[in-house]
């Protein structure tokens, strides 16, 4: 008897943790938005999910932080670069769990399955903000061709600019690391490949979702949730490892730090005398 009283008090015990930790973030934000009432929009179970996205983008973010203070503080370009990359998706992912962030947008193509019947789908602006910072944040020089992917007119536009950063990345990105050696060549090809795929696949993702109103909302959270995190947390750490052993100093991103030797100031007095007239040189 003794030991069934306390296998109950061990279930409400934990019912009542349950009960404390729901995520009721569907209740507190719902989906009424401008006076406008989505249809076809996320359950608690794509809540969840994009929460447990954030999670992910969050600790990676600190684990990059935390695995800066083993190099010199002129050698972190890459540990800022990419711990801010993921700290900005990880308040995007926030927003995106808490029912935030989001608009109802009429959809072109209705459709009757489940998951996407309805007049209006909720479209997360919350994505596009932090695929914006993406592009100003990432390492190398990239388009961010995600914001043109609003509309189908658009949507043609981003793709033409996305191909226009491959031929970047594969041609004239390719050919540059080669000339700084066989190791940054070798960092660029495994970071460089890893962006081609995972940004191919943005486009059809956007197709399926906000583009053709195929998939729900909360399968639209997976697909966005795992390319992200390819090319985020992932991207980031193995950009990293690869450049662990390589001096930021060779790429020509050093960061100036006060510790490094004052470099020589030129004489402005000798200027002034050598200049006629008295006018500087």
């Amino acid at each position: 008897m003794k030991a069934i009283h306390s296998s109950k008090s061990l279930l409400s015990l934990l019912a009542l943790t349950s009960f404390a930790y729901a995520n009721n973030a569907l209740d507190v934000n719902t989906n009424t938005q401008n006076n406008k009432t989505v249809q076809i929009a996320i359950t608690t179970w794509g809540s969840d999910f994009y929460y447990s996205i954030m999670s992910v983008m969050g600790t990676t973010a600190i684990g990059i932080l935390a695995a800066s203070a083993m190099k010199p503080r002129s050698d972190r370009v890459f540990f800022y670069m990419s711990a801010a990359l993921c700290f900005v998706a990880c308040i995007a992912y926030f927003a995106m769990g808490s029912n935030l962030g989001w608009t109802p947008i009429d959809v072109e193509w209705v459709r009757g399955m489940d998951g996407v019947r309805g007049a209006n789908r909720e479209i997360f602006y919350a994505r596009y903000i932090d695929w914006y910072k993406w592009g100003n944040t990432s390492p190398g020089d990239r388009i961010c061709f995600h914001e043109l992917m609003l509309f189908l007119g658009f949507f043609t536009f981003g793709c033409v600019a996305m191909f226009g950063v491959f031929y970047q990345l594969a041609v004239v990105g390719r050919a540059s690391a080669k000339r700084l050696g066989r190791d940054v060549h070798r960092v660029f090809l495994i970071c460089g490949v890893l962006t081609l795929f995972v940004w191919l696949l943005y486009p059809i993702a956007w197709g399926l979702c906000e583009g053709g109103n195929v998939i729900s909302p909360n399968d639209e959270a997976v697909f966005y949730g795992c390319l992200d995190f390819m090319a985020k947390p992932v991207f980031s750490i193995a950009l990293i490892i690869g450049h662990w052993g390589i001096k930021p100093e060779r790429l020509g991103l050093k960061i100036e730090d006060y510790t490094d030797p004052e470099k020589p100031v030129p004489d402005q007095g000798n200027d002034l005398q050598a200049s006629p007239r008295g006018h500087l040189a």
